[in-house]
C-alpha cells in the first residue's frame, strides 16, 4: 500500500492552483473543445469537479466516519453537471471549486485521524463495502484522471495540425 493522507493531501490542494494556472485567461475556443460526441469540454470537465465537490467525496466520507455504515452512499450522477449550465466565466468557476476544496481538505484534516479511520467502511451503492482509505485514493486519482483528461482534449484540438510530428506525441497515440 502507498496510501498516505498527508501525501493525499498534497494532491487535492494543488489541484484548484494548477487548474487555475492552467485555463484562466484561455480563449473560448480552448475551453469548448472536446473530442467528438458524447464527449466532455475543458469547461464540462470544471463543472464536474465542482459537482463532485457539492455531492460526492465529501458526503460520503462523512458517511463512512458514522458510526453507523448500513445505508448506502446516495447514487453520484457523473453527469449532473450537463443538466444545468453555468454561464459564468471560467475564472468565477475556477474560483468556485478552489473555495470548495479548501473547506474540503479543512474538514478532511479535522476529521480524519490517519492512524485510526483509513480502514472503516462505507457502503457504495455499486461496489458494496469500501474503506476511507479507497475513498481518499479514488479522489485523488480523480483528480489527476481529469487534469490528464484536460490536457488531452485540448492537445487534440491541434491533432490536425502538428502533421508528421504526430507519431511523436503521445498524447495523441492512446
Amino acid at each position: 500500500m502507498h496510501f498516505h493522507l498527508n501525501e493525499a493531501i498534497e494532491v487535492l490542494e494543488r489541484t484548484p492552483q494548477a487548474l487555475e494556472q492552467f485555463l484562466s485567461g484561455l480563449s473560448e475556443a480552448w475551453l469548448r473543445c472536446n473530442e467528438g460526441e458524447g464527449t466532455w469540454s475543458v469547461s464540462e470537465v470544471i463543472d464536474h469537479l465542482i459537482e463532485g465537490e457539492k455531492s460526492n467525496w465529501l458526503p460520503r466520507l462523512k458517511s463512512i466516519l458514522q458510526d453507523d455504515n448500513s445505508t448506502p452512499f446516495p447514487p453520484f450522477d457523473r453527469d449532473a453537471h450537463l443538466k444545468n449550465k453555468p454561464e459564468t466565466s471560467i475564472e468565477h468557476r475556477l474560483r468556485e471549486f478552489k473555495e470548495l476544496r479548501t473547506q474540503h481538505i479543512v474538514k478532511i484534516k479535522e476529521l480524519v485521524d490517519p492512524a485510526s479511520h483509513l480502514e472503516r467502511t462505507g457502503l457504495h451503492p455499486a461496489f458494496g463495502e469500501v474503506k476511507l482509505r479507497e475513498l481518499l485514493s479514488t479522489w485523488v486519482v480523480h483528480d489527476l484522471t481529469h487534469l490528464a483528461q484536460i490536457a488531452r482534449v485540448m492537445a487534440n484540438r491541434y491533432r490536425a495540425d502538428v502533421g508528421p510530428w504526430v507519431e511523436y506525441l503521445g498524447i495523441l497515440n492512446r
